[in-house]
C-alpha cells in the first residue's frame, strides 16, 4: 500500500485556507498513492473554541474529504471539530474512494488542555478493511494509553496516528510511537501537524513510518513536508508467523 503523509502548518482556526493548501498539496501526489494521512484538526488546528469553526458531517470539510476522495480515487483519513446533537467531537474520519466514510471518537481527551471538557469522548475503537489491509486509527493522546491500542487476534495490520503533538513532549512522542509497532508487531504511521500555534506552542512535526520491528521506514521528518511510503504485507504475516509473540499476549477485555 502506498500511503502519503501530509505533514503542515495549519492556518488558526480558518477552515478554507486550510482546504485550499490541502488541496494544492494533494493536487502534487502522484495518481497510484491509496491513502493520504492528514494531522489531528486538520482543517483548524487543536483548537478548545470549537462554537465558531465546528462543522456537521454536511460541513465542507467532511464535503471536501469525499470531493477528494472521490475524484483522486484515494482514501484520505484525519480528524475534525465535529457538532452533533448540541456535543462536539474531536472525530477522524476515514473516507474511503467511492466517498463512504467511518468515523473514530477520540476516547483519550488531553486533560492538560482541558479537552474533556469540551469534547465528548469517544468509547469504541475503529478497525477499517481497505484493499486488503486491516487498520486502527487512533488520535494523539491515544498514544500514551498502550492497552486500549494493544492488538487481539491479530485485529490489524497497521495502527495509524494522527496528531497535534508539540515539541516539548516529542520525545515522548517518538518514543511511544516506536514501542507501540513493536510491541503491537504492526507497522505504525503517525502524522503530526508542523509550524506554531495560536499559543505559541511550536511543532516540529516528527510524522514517522515504523515497520513491525521497531524499524524506521520512514524516519522523523522535520517542518513542512509530504512524504510517500510503501508498505508490504508479505512481510508482515511472515514476521508474525515466525516470531509468534503476539500467540503468547495476555488475554483481556476493555470495560
Amino acid at each position: 500500500m502506498k500511503i502519503a503523509l501530509i505533514q503542515y502548518s495549519p492556518v488558526w482556526e480558518n477552515i478554507d485556507a486550510n482546504l485550499q493548501t490541502l488541496t494544492y498539496k494533494i493536487n502534487q501526489l502522484e495518481s497510484d498513492v491509496d491513502l493520504v494521512v492528514l494531522p489531528e484538526m486538520f482543517s483548524t488546528g487543536f483548537s478548545m473554541k470549537p462554537e465558531p469553526i465546528a462543522e456537521t458531517e454536511n460541513g465542507k470539510a467532511v464535503q471536501w474529504m469525499i470531493e477528494i476522495a472521490k475524484s483522486k480515487q484515494v482514501a484520505i483519513t484525519g480528524s475534525l471539530i465535529i457538532e452533533e446533537n448540541k456535543s462536539y467531537y474531536n472525530r477522524l474520519f476515514f473516507v474511503f474512494p467511492d466517498g463512504s466514510y467511518k468515523t473514530y471518537n477520540k476516547k483519550h481527551l488531553f486533560s492538560l488542555a482541558g479537552e474533556e471538557k469540551i469534547y465528548e469522548p469517544g468509547n469504541e475503537k475503529l478497525i477499517i478493511n481497505y484493499k486488503g489491509w486491516n487498520i486502527c486509527p487512533l488520535i494523539c493522546y491515544d498514544l500514551r494509553f498502550p492497552v486500549y491500542s494493544r492488538i487481539v487476534d491479530h485485529a490489524y495490520d497497521l495502527l495509524i496516528y494522527v496528531a497535534s503533538w508539540p515539541d516539548q513532549r516529542i520525545y515522548a512522542w517518538d518514543s511511544l510511537l516506536k514501542a507501540r509497532a513493536i510491541e503491537n508487531m504492526s507497522f505504525v504511521v503517525a502524522v503530526n501537524r508542523s509550524g506554531e500555534d495560536a499559543f505559541n506552542n511550536n511543532y516540529s512535526g516528527h510524522s514517522q513510518v515504523i515497520d513491525y520491528m521497531g524499524q524506521f521506514l520512514q524516519e522523523p521528518m522535520i517542518d513542512v513536508q509530504i512524504v510517500v511510503v510503501t508498505l508490504e504485507k508479505e512481510g508482515l504475516v511472515k514476521a508474525r508467523n515466525r516470531f509468534a509473540f503476539l500467540n503468547d499476549a495476555d488475554k483481556f477485555k476493555l470495560l
